[in-house]
């Protein structure tokens, strides 16, 4: 404890000493500047850094603006965005000068070569966030706390990526320097849009309260999400989806648990299914690999773009890339239309198997990985053994699915929910060797990252059924500091281990994650046995888990209508 107060004390000196420097910088001309604006300066300056992890850079990167006596909060907001812009861009042009050669060493090569990618995408993602900031009135910055958190989430997450995917430590360290600014400021970002509540009520920034009167109120809106119609949908939900679901309206059914969805999609070439590009891999469509459709979108295109995959195998590794929104790829079934890997934008998948048959012997061996915001996959089968489902960053939603794996595999640094849907663990490599269901990566204290498991079945594979016992079977285990799990109203088989949980190797991430369970069934379910050693491990009450459910942690009532995939908002639904 007086380590953190003596390393406390050390902060607020230099952040202090950075405050004094602004302000002689502000009367260098030798001009007394009246108390009160001095004092002023140095509150905004305070308030805006005391919440974040690096002051001092923060501090820092606030000069130019404290110099600016009728400087707002929202030009401090703006200031803080654009001065990690800026080192990011530095830190990709510094990327740049890491050079490997591919012959010797194709891996890293190809690590580098995607670390520069992560951060164009980072400096992508930053811009729009800045340019909503930008151009928002200052009283109405609240209500974009959500989205900001979701995109600068995604920023600093591709900086990690980048870092971690690299192997040698020449590499890893030169890219690392290059970029540590840009990470601390973009970490002292997610900090300030954290507070941006607080920070606009520090300076008098009255918020406006919503009118519950009003049709167009956000809450008012969550009112009505809860009502359905008698198929099962909400009753707002756009007609054409019903009819993109093939949902008839003689089927009741609301989509159970994996292989439940209700009626397929109707006959390619009717109304309004009718797909952009049909891929086959007997000749039969326009395309014989999912690539290629895929590299057939259309520049600027508007709308949905389709594309039906016809039965069989495609060994392929598909890559949607950001400039193509709005891809929705469904094919003849899980099990009869299957492809390896998924990198995209705004992703859409039904009736698909993600396949690596990479087997257990293998190390990481991801069958599907989507980067985009706001993706959907319902209807699908994604096998695998370690690191099966990545879910690498932003939101995403997961429902009828069937999800198999041995070690962590469903991981990633986003924000992903899985509904609906039966999780199987497979025999791992070798006697002694664990499995793990989860393995989230979320490295900040602050943001919306994490992963949920909401209603599923979580099973032994029937090849391993008789053997689950000679395994250690675990729902969950922290990959990064502030790891963020959540099991809730799932039916959890008898071969998870009582104590629930494992720590990470070498770490002591079992102090910082936060692993919660609510309202789970089975015998694998009981509580009273899980691990001690997590000090953030919780029960949670119906309120507390509303938090975690689609309608809350995925903010779902902005996209997930679009999506057509079957879901429910709250607690309880099926």
């Amino acid at each position: 404890m007086g380590g953190k107060i003596m390393i406390s004390l050390i902060s607020l000196i230099l952040l202090v000493g950075v405050i004094v420097g602004i302000v002689v910088i502000v009367n260098k001309d030798g001009n007394s500047k009246d108390d009160k604006s001095i004092k002023v300066q140095m509150k905004k300056v305070h308030e805006f850094c005391q919440a974040t992890e690096f002051q001092d850079a923060c501090a820092k990167s606030l000069q130019g603006v404290a110099k600016n006596e009728s400087a707002t909060v929202q030009d401090y907001i703006i200031a803080a965005f654009q001065n990690t812009l800026d080192a990011l861009k530095k830190g990709l042009n510094e990327t740049g000068k890491t050079s490997v050669d591919k012959k010797s060493d194709p891996y890293n090569y190809m690590a580098v070569d995607d670390c520069k990618k992560l951060v164009q995408f980072a400096i992508e993602e930053l811009d729009d966030s800045l340019n909503i900031v930008a151009e928002t009135d200052t009283q109405s910055l609240h209500k974009y706390t959500y989205d900001l958190l979701n995109w600068l989430s995604g920023v600093y997450a591709y900086q990690s990526i980048c870092i971690d995917a690299i192997e040698k430590p020449e590499y890893k360290s030169a890219i690392g320097n290059g970029l540590m600014n840009a990470t601390q400021l973009t970490s002292n970002a997610l900090h300030i849009v954290a507070e941006m509540s607080s920070l606009l009520k520090a300076f008098n920034i009255q918020i406006p309260e919503d009118h519950h009167d009003n049709d167009s109120s956000p809450h008012r809106r969550l009112l009505d999400f809860n009502k359905v119609d008698q198929d099962g949908y909400p009753t707002w939900f756009p007609a054409a989806d019903r009819k993109l679901l093939g949902k008839s309206k003689e089927g009741k059914g609301k989509g159970g648990k994996g292989g439940d969805a209700g009626p397929p999609l109707p006959p390619v070439g009717s109304g309004p299914l009718t797909p952009n590009a049909v891929v086959a891999k007997d000749g039969s469509g326009k395309f014989k690999t999912v690539s290629d459709a895929v590299k057939a979108y259309p520049p600027n295109h508007q709308g949905r773009y389709i594309i039906y995959i016809k039965a069989g195998v495609y060994n392929e590794q598909v890559l949607v890339d950001k400039a193509q929104p709005n891809v929705f790829m469904y094919g003849d079934g899980a099990g009869k239309t299957i492809i390896t890997c998924v990198n995209s934008a705004e992703f859409i998948a039904k009736g698909i198997t993600f396949r690596n048959t990479a087997g257990p012997v293998g190390e990481q061996a991801v069958a599907l990985r989507i980067s985009g915001d706001k993706g959907a996959v319902f209807d699908c089968s994604i096998e695998g053994f370690q690191d099966t489902l990545y879910y690498q960053t932003y939101r995403q939603f997961y429902r009828n699915c069937v999800i198999s794996g041995t070690l962590d595999f469903i991981f990633g640094r986003g924000t992903a929910v899985i509904q609906n849907s039966e999780i199987i663990l497979r025999r791992p490599q070798r006697l002694n060797s664990q499995n793990t269901i989860t393995a989230d990566g979320k490295e900040q204290d602050v943001g919306i990252t994490g992963v949920v498991v909401q209603n599923c079945k979580i099973v032994a594979e029937q090849s391993y059924f008789a053997d689950r016992f000679k395994y250690e079977n675990y729902l969950t285990r922290p990959w990064k500091k502030f790891s963020t799990n959540i099991f809730m109203e799932n039916e959890i088989g008898d071969l998870i281990r009582p104590e629930g949980f494992m720590k990470w190797p070498d770490k002591d991430y079992e102090n910082t994650c936060f692993i919660y369970e609510y309202a789970n069934r089975g015998p694998g379910a009981n509580t009273n046995r899980r691990s001690k050693i997590f000090k953030n491990y919780k029960v949670l009450s119906p309120q507390e888990a509303t938090k975690y459910t689609v309608g809350t942690f995925l903010s779902a009532n902005e996209w997930l209508p679009r999506t057509s995939a079957p879901f429910y908002l709250g607690l309880g639904g099926k």
